[in-house]
């Protein structure tokens, strides 16, 4: 997958994971765009590691999958950390 799509998924991932996760954190889509990329190359590790399941081309739904899930893994931690606003 190239940069510019990798790039594409993790801004959808990350907003799309913003909308999932509960509460209010900060950021707009900088950080949105930056949970989605570190979210998308967690979510791939862990389910390649865990599940032996890799992420596929740019249409493929696991991708989509593997990212979204990752990006709200990330910001869950991320809201552990630093906390959420109120």
């Amino acid at each position: 997958m190239t940069l510019l799509a990798s790039l594409i998924i993790g801004l959808v991932a990350g907003c799309v994971a913003r909308a999932i996760v509960p509460g209010k954190i900060g950021g707009g889509i900088i950080p949105a765009l930056i949970c989605g990329v570190v979210g998308s190359v967690v979510g791939g590790w862990l389910s390649t590691r865990l599940f032996g399941i890799s992420m596929g081309s740019f249409w493929d739904v696991r991708t989509w999958v593997i990212s979204i899930a990752g990006s709200a893994l990330v910001l869950v931690v991320w809201g552990f950390l630093v906390g959420r606003k109120k």
